[in-house]
């Protein structure tokens, strides 16, 4: 699922990615010489667009399916049950993915899994209102998420070894383009839908287009291959080897990646049901993605600042209340008025889901050496992501059995209390090999 960080940012993903590559990698940058100095410019400005054309396309799978959810009810004869289900998939595909990225990348180069990722993505987008039945499309869009799950986890490491002086910068370029991918998706998803005629198969499907048009500069980098010079040396490689923490001894790692997991479920909720709970309440389907989009949108200017603002604190608890008590009044007014003031909780909410990014902040604060960083990294990600799978699912549990959006916005406020306290105790200024060492 993931939204990047400013420069502050940047100890996380240089610690995460150094290792991933190793030394048998098959995409690092050109070397340097006067002959190859046009190739390497045209290579880097290819990266580049590659970068941004991919970043658009690790949300739309999920933000357009959010804008049509009832479309797809209807013409699938879903359950409240199975949709919620269909929401809960994201993070259960980010976590039994995203696990293997670092293994493929290793064996075949991180372009080479990001261009098949991005292959994966086209494909389950094309197929997936097509395939026929229910179980068609959870099979479609699971290959569209694996392919977004492996491409998400391993884009850092593709910023990380081809900017290595840049890693802030081009991360914030990586995540605005997320960011503007995801909005995109859930503003025009509707009335690109009825302009191609009004079939939610076709509103779904045409995302498949910006998938198939980002592949075009990864088949090109994949064939562009590291020479034995630029292959960092058997000896140094493990001259950095660090013995592992046994991170799960860390109360720390826990809180952090409980914080992860709520605030994850806490987005794809968002993701999957926003726009209906405004639907229900006679709001245009139009309007709903618009609002669904602006949502999203919020985390592009947010992405930058918190980061920076977090790195200047040296308790991050003051940041993780105040985007909870935004989380609560938005809450507050979908239960009261989801209809009269929209836009307003569109924005709180907006607000409070930017606990994504200051949680990837937190990661890299908790951790003192690149080993611990990346241990951290991935536990927290990982258990964060399984966490989050049930939310989804009992929405719409909720949903269909209470016949309105009362319990389920409850559940969703309940949820904002622990994700605040788990995220004040994670936020405290102590190292996870401090702990582990007890």
């Amino acid at each position: 699922m993931m939204v990047g960080m400013a420069s502050e940012g940047t100890r996380t993903l240089k610690s995460t990615t150094t290792n991933i590559g190793g030394p048998a990698e098959s995409d690092s940058p050109a070397p340097t010489g006067g002959p190859s100095a046009a190739t390497r410019a045209w290579t880097t400005r290819l990266v580049v667009v590659g970068i941004v054309l991919a970043a658009l396309n690790l949300r739309p799978a999920i933000t357009s399916l959010g804008a049509l959810l009832e479309e797809v009810r209807d013409g699938l004869g879903m359950s409240g049950s199975v949709a919620g289900l269909l929401t809960s998939v994201p993070p259960l595909c980010f976590a039994a993915f995203g696990v293997m990225a670092p293994r493929l990348a290793r064996r075949f180069g991180p372009s080479t899994v990001v261009c098949a990722g991005l292959l994966a993505i086209t494909a389950g987008l094309l197929i997936r209102p097509y395939i026929g039945g229910t179980a068609g499309f959870l099979a479609g869009s699971a290959l569209a998420l694996m392919g977004i799950a492996v491409s998400n986890v391993l884009m850092p490491v593709i910023v990380k070894r081809w900017f290595p002086d840049r890693v802030g910068s081009m991360t914030g370029l990586y995540s605005m383009a997320l960011a503007l991918g995801t909005a995109a998706a859930a503003a025009v998803t509707v009335p690109m839908t009825e302009s191609l005629g009004g079939s939610w198969r076709t509103g779904l499907a045409v995302w498949a287009g910006l998938a198939a048009a980002a592949v075009l500069p990864w088949i090109a980098l994949v064939r562009h291959r590291e020479t034995p010079a630029e292959r960092p040396s058997r000896a140094r490689e493990t001259g950095q080897a660090r013995p592992e923490l046994r991170i799960t001894r860390s109360r720390t790692a826990w809180a952090l990646a409980v914080f992860f997991g709520l605030q994850a479920t806490a987005a794809y909720i968002t993701m999957g049901w926003m726009a209906q709970i405004f639907r229900d309440a006679g709001v245009s389907a139009g309007t709903a993605g618009l609002l669904l989009a602006v949502t999203m949108a919020m985390g592009v200017p947010l992405a930058f600042v918190i980061p920076r603002v977090a790195t200047r604190l040296p308790h991050q608890g003051p940041i993780v209340v105040v985007l909870g008590v935004c989380g609560l009044a938005g809450y507050a007014g979908l239960y009261l008025a989801p209809a009269g003031g929209a836009w307003a909780w569109a924005l709180l909410l907006g607000v409070a889901n930017c606990a994504f990014p200051l949680a990837l902040t937190m990661v890299g604060m908790r951790a003192r050496t690149g080993a611990g960083v990346a241990q951290l990294s991935a536990f927290a990600q990982s258990a964060g992501y399984l966490i989050s799978v049930p939310g989804p699912l009992l929405v719409g549990v909720l949903y269909q059995h209470s016949g309105g959006w009362g319990l389920p916005i409850a559940l969703m406020a309940g949820l904002m209390v622990p994700q605040m306290a788990m995220g004040v105790i994670a936020g405290r200024d102590r190292t996870v090999e401090d702990e582990a060492a007890r």
